[in-house]
């Protein structure tokens, strides 16, 4: 694959750890703006070069960081505009609410051992009790005086555990006009209780909101499984796909008279992976509920898999046992054998992976994957028609400061396997850390941003800077 270069621009800085990147157009404005959420709770967006506070939600936000040395992935997650938002105002939210921290689903850090049994057999008990805390999901209006306002709660999720909640969470399909959620396996390590491929579970799905049918439920109950929702909740949802680990949202990419979906999955130990789709087919929940009741299988044609916890990407999800004398031979282990074998068949590949350790030397080994995003510009004329995507930290030598990366890659025409490129940056972060958080399109896709944090803890504030990738 052809090498890329780009230059980054700074937009704002000494923000806190962005989330969510996009762009809209007020109600009464003729520009599109950069709004930018915050883990922290802050909705900010770019107006003349001044940034602008559009909505501040801190009170509402579990606090973070306290339980966890600093580094969490709670808080603002999510955050999309109506498709008709320049008419209507609402715009929707998906947050870890304030106040909910439980004790978490399990006393000790998960590993699986695929010689005990009882590992691999969990089961998450007394939800009620043993949770780490609540995600929502609302809907907001920004008023004709310039006023936000909450208007109603679609969802309120119980978490087991507080990693893998997913983030940039919140999209809207321009197949379908409903809102897109995206949740991650519920979190610790390994799914330990496989909720990602169980079809009740609302954890490791991707999922379609009817936002236009109002339930008239001004309180949703807090649930984990789609069967404890109201009836009235369960027949405005679709869900699309299962087997998700965790997610940095899902983005759609204009082919012609249909629409390609970019969905990336964050690997355990092994590797990332971003897969691709254009046809699918999605499963009403109440006939996902009918199936449970009746005990019986329901029809999985055209759904998609991506075969987490079985599998990471495009390998069977290993255990990986360091080997002291030489580290490049570390003894990898299939994890869920059984699994594995039963998913195989039914799960989507990756359209292309990247891993942990890869000693090709235009390559790198990453850390997590933070964003993906088609590029349909000409300004990078190398990009254009490119899938652009972000890991967190490239793992380097020790003593040199962390740096994000850049890659790309492309559709092929066969739909197999890609390689890809990464990408070359000049900017000069100087001595100071910079994690690449998040990667953010405007609404014809012609733009790309980039999100970089000075720190992995959400609790060492305003070390956060917004850039323009620009040729």
């Amino acid at each position: 694959m052809i090498k890329v270069k780009v230059s980054l621009r700074p937009i704002v800085s000494k923000i806190n750890l962005p989330t969510v990147l996009k762009t809209t157009i007020l109600p009464g404005d003729s520009i599109e703006r950069l709004f930018i959420a915050t883990q922290v709770g802050e909705i900010f967006y770019i107006g003349n070069g001044v940034i602008r506070t559009f909505l501040d939600i801190r009170p509402r936000v579990i606090k973070l960081g306290a339980s966890s040395g600093g580094y969490d992935e709670r808080g603002l997650l999510g955050l999309a505009f109506h498709p008709q938002f320049y008419n209507n105002g609402l715009f929707y939210l998906h947050y870890s609410v304030a106040g909910t921290q439980g004790p978490g689903a399990l006393p000790v850090p998960f590993k699986p051992n695929p010689c005990d049994p009882r590992t691999l057999n969990l089961r998450w008990i007394n939800r009620e009790t043993q949770y780490d805390h609540i995600d929502t999901v609302e809907e907001w209006i920004l008023q004709s005086n310039g006023q936000t306002q909450k208007r109603r709660t679609l969802l309120n999720l119980r978490r087991p555990f507080l990693n893998h909640n997913g983030v940039n969470s919140l999209n809207f399909s321009p197949e379908t006009g409903k809102l897109v959620l995206t949740t991650g396996d519920g979190g610790s390590g390994y799914d330990p209780f496989n909720l990602s491929q169980d079809d009740m579970e609302i954890a490791g799905k991707i999922i379609e909101i009817d936002v236009v049918k109002n339930t008239f439920i001004d309180n949703p109950p807090v649930v984990t499984r789609l069967n404890e929702l109201p009836a009235l909740i369960q027949e405005t949802l679709t869900v699309i796909a299962k087997g998700v680990r965790n997610i940095p949202g899902i983005s759609f990419q204009r082919f012609y008279n249909q629409y390609i979906k970019y969905v990336g999955n964050v690997g355990q130990d092994l590797v990332e992976s971003i897969f691709s789709f254009v046809h699918y087919k999605p499963i009403p929940v109440t006939q996902l509920i009918q199936a449970f009741l009746m005990k019986s299988e329901p029809d999985q044609e055209g759904f998609i898999n991506f075969g987490w916890r079985g599998w990471e990407g495009a390998f069977p999800a290993s255990i990986i046992r360091d080997c002291s004398a030489n580290p490049t031979l570390d003894e990898k282990t299939i994890a869920y054998y059984n699994e594995a074998i039963k998913t195989s068949v039914r799960r989507l590949q990756p359209l292309t992976s990247y891993f942990h350790k890869d000693p090709r030397p235009d390559k790198f080994g990453g850390t997590a994957l933070t964003g993906v995003q088609p590029y349909m510009g000409n300004g990078i004329p190398d990009l254009t028609g490119s899938v652009v995507f972000t890991d967190l930290a490239r793992r380097e030598e020790s003593g040199l400061p962390v740096r994000g990366v850049l890659a790309c890659t492309r559709v092929r025409s066969d739909c197999k396997l890609n390689d890809f490129s990464v990408i070359e940056t000049d900017y000069n972060f100087g001595s100071q850390s910079a994690y690449y958080v998040s990667l953010g399109t405007n609404l014809d896709q012609t733009r790309l941003y980039l999100g970089v944090y000075g720190s992995m803890r959400v609790s060492e504030f305003n070390q956060g800077t917004v850039f323009e990738i620009v040729p």
